[in-house]
């Protein structure tokens, strides 16, 4: 079985947020680890050198000590393009490591290590960089860099997942209620990141269902900052799209675009996708008909007029949209369930899983 923290795992996004800090702080203290023993050589002084000239971009991250003496039991629970996440448990006392007290398992991405994925590891270094001293409770950010010489690959040490929202949209189909204050939930623990990383000139362009993170306290954090861009306050402009087109702000497809305002756009197409259960015109064929204004839910009578009100605003042309400290105080966000109600909802997930489990293998005994 996977770790409790990770339970019925299954979401195919490629990256998973990293370990143990839950705090808003700002420090920019770097990796501080204390290996368990002593070595007369160092980990990264003995490696081949065809795998320090391909790790090099990440060289100033990586910690120095073989990650098989920290973390145990490794079960796959994710896979990304460019490879796969597991839930681990924790064999080292969770200080040397300097994660919360508590702490049992973690999730370890691991990605080989061979010339194909070098570009890779240029975009590691570049999100590293981005990220330095960005430390805040609904950020999910990489935690540690390791070498395990055993199958040649690097072990990327992140914050043990619940599962994302798009795994939540996914069980609705199978009977999940997801009522309007629980996205309201979300969608504040969005904002509060945004409203952060906003402070900080950094712009996330590619908020999503897939990046955004449930723990198993029922936290959002947001996840994946690959896309990610800093800007300056006077010069906030942009040019060319990224992320994905459905929650993708109209002004990134027609030429320069202010980055910090793209966010907000997203995370509106993203509570349109909770409401609806997939992402504003998922039916177009053809991209050049996405308007710049999303389609009417299907049952607009069902949501406040506090949410229908939040959908606007994060539709509204760039130069006028809000910014996320701006959504914060709205009555659709005021009116978000408390954090126990996401814990429940996380069983609900968990029970209509395993309900899904055993059907299966019912059905397949038949066959």
């Amino acid at each position: 079985m996977f770790a409790p923290e990770a339970a019925l795992l299954t979401s195919t996004t490629d990256t998973f947020g990293v370990g143990g800090r839950d705090s808003d702080s700002d420090s920019d203290e770097g990796f501080t680890l204390f290996p368990p023993k002593a070595r007369s050589q160092s980990q990264l002084q003995r490696l081949p050198e065809w795998i320090a000239d391909a790790i090099s971009p990440l060289s100033e991250f990586m910690i120095d000590v073989d990650p098989q003496e920290y973390f145990a039991d490794l079960q796959e629970i994710a896979e990304g393009e460019s490879g796969s996440v597991y839930a681990a448990r924790l064999v080292c006392p969770v200080q040397s490591l300097s994660l919360s007290s508590g702490t049992t398992h973690v999730a370890i991405k691991s990605i080989a290590i061979h010339p194909a994925v070098s570009p890779k590891f240029q975009d590691l270094s570049h999100e590293m960089e981005l990220m330095r001293g960005v430390h805040h409770g609904h950020v999910l950010r990489m935690d540690a860099f390791y070498v395990n010489l055993v199958d040649d690959s690097v072990w990327i040490r992140m914050e043990l997942m619940e599962r994302s929202l798009a795994d939540v949209v996914g069980l609705v189909g199978e009977g999940l209620s997801l009522q309007e204050r629980m996205i309201a939930r979300f969608a504040s623990d969005v904002l509060l990141a945004l409203e952060y990383l906003q402070k900080h000139h950094i712009a996330h362009r590619d908020v999503r269902s897939d990046n955004l993170l449930l723990n198993a306290s029922g936290i959002v954090k947001v996840a994946d900052f690959s896309n990610a861009v800093r800007v300056t306050r006077n010069s906030p402009m942009c040019v060319g799209a990224v992320g994905v087109i459905y929650w993708q702000a109209p002004e990134m497809r027609v030429g320069a675009y202010n980055a910090l305002k793209v966010d907000v756009w997203s995370l509106g197409a993203t509570v349109w996708e909770l409401a609806q259960t997939e992402p504003p015109f998922a039916d177009v064929q053809d991209p050049r008909q996405i308007g710049v204004q999303w389609p009417p839910l299907r049952q607009p009578e069902l949501y406040s007029r506090g949410f229908h009100e939040f959908l606007k605003l994060c539709s509204r042309p760039y130069a006028s949209r809000p910014n996320a400290n701006e959504l914060v105080n709205t009555p659709f966000i005021r009116n978000a369930c408390g954090r126990a109600v996401n814990v429940q909802l996380l069983s609900q997930c968990r029970a209509i899983e395993e309900h899904v489990l055993q059907r299966e293998s019912e059905s397949g005994g038949e066959s």
